[in-house]
């Protein structure tokens, strides 16, 4: 029996083939790994990712026009580290805010970025 990929593993595929990410890009595919396990940051993707331009939009994190939860903040803090050095991202002030689904996402996004 063929096993169905989970919805997560479907909403990445989704945000692959949107930005047109090619299938070497660690950096860019550990932030949408991040993005697309994560609920909240996954209905608010446009917000944190240009998929036309294919960058960030490091606005959000201080903009009005969307709210995130301070996890929401963290995660996607480490996302955009994991793409280019964004900083600030420190460690310590990203995990001490994370539950401990979004701790296993955060360390499964590092391990790909840097393992794989």
């Amino acid at each position: 029996m063929e096993r169905q990929p989970s919805i997560a593993q479907q909403r990445l595929e989704d945000l692959l083939k949107k930005d047109q990410t090619h299938v070497a890009d660690k950096e860019r595919t550990s932030l949408f790994l991040i993005i697309s396990g994560n609920d909240d940051l996954y209905r608010k993707a446009e917000h944190i990712y240009d998929f036309k331009n294919h960058w960030i939009k490091d606005e959000c994190l201080t903009s009005s026009k969307v709210d995130f939860s301070s996890g929401s903040k963290a995660l996607i803090r480490l996302g955009f580290n994991l793409y280019n050095g964004y900083s600030p991202a420190d460690i310590r002030d990203i995990f001490s805010v994370l539950d401990q689904e979004n701790i296993e996402l955060a360390l499964e996004a590092i391990e790909y970025r840097f393992n794989r």
